[in-house]
């Protein structure tokens, strides 16, 4: 029993670093037919956190592109980019709203880090636009639903 279940370890091993697509099929097989005892458990973890800190992250970068086309908006004098960087701030509100809408347990996380993410698109705008003075802090609520619906430019 012990050497059936060292050989599908190592089988599980084999087939998770050499063709992962055929690893995902399987599992996907294994889980339908509540095969447990063949799961490759370990890989199956790993790979399920990693989608956790993929949502993370997505969130995270798209809360930074939103926020540096706002501030470009806000505090830019450059009529001719206005319509793309509101092209942009459009954008990224949807693909929030919907990965917020998918993942809502990301809603909390939206608020912790968005001190940190403001300051990291504080800097690139900075640097980008070195003339341009830009608050040192949010000046305004940074609730989800007004971060994701208002028009601060006007």
């Amino acid at each position: 029993m012990t050497e059936n279940i060292t050989n599908n370890i190592q089988k599980n091993d084999i087939l998770y670093d050499c063709d992962f697509l055929a690893w995902c099929e399987r599992t996907v097989k294994q889980l339908k037919n509540r095969d447990i005892e063949n799961l490759d458990f370990d890989n199956l973890i790993e790979e399920i956190e990693t989608l956790g800190k993929s949502e993370k992250r997505e969130l995270k970068n798209r809360l930074l592109v939103l926020l540096s086309h706002i501030l470009k908006r806000m505090y830019v004098n450059s009529p001719d980019n206005f319509n793309v960087w509101e092209i942009t701030i459009v954008e990224q509100r949807k693909q929030i709203k919907n990965l917020l809408k998918e993942s809502p347990s990301l809603k909390p996380l939206f608020a912790q880090m968005f001190t940190e993410v403001y300051l990291d698109a504080l800097e690139i705008v900075s640097m980008e636009y070195k003339q341009t003075q830009f608050p040192e802090t949010w000046q305004f609520d940074y609730q989800t639903d007004l971060l994701l619906s208002s028009k601060y430019w006007d």
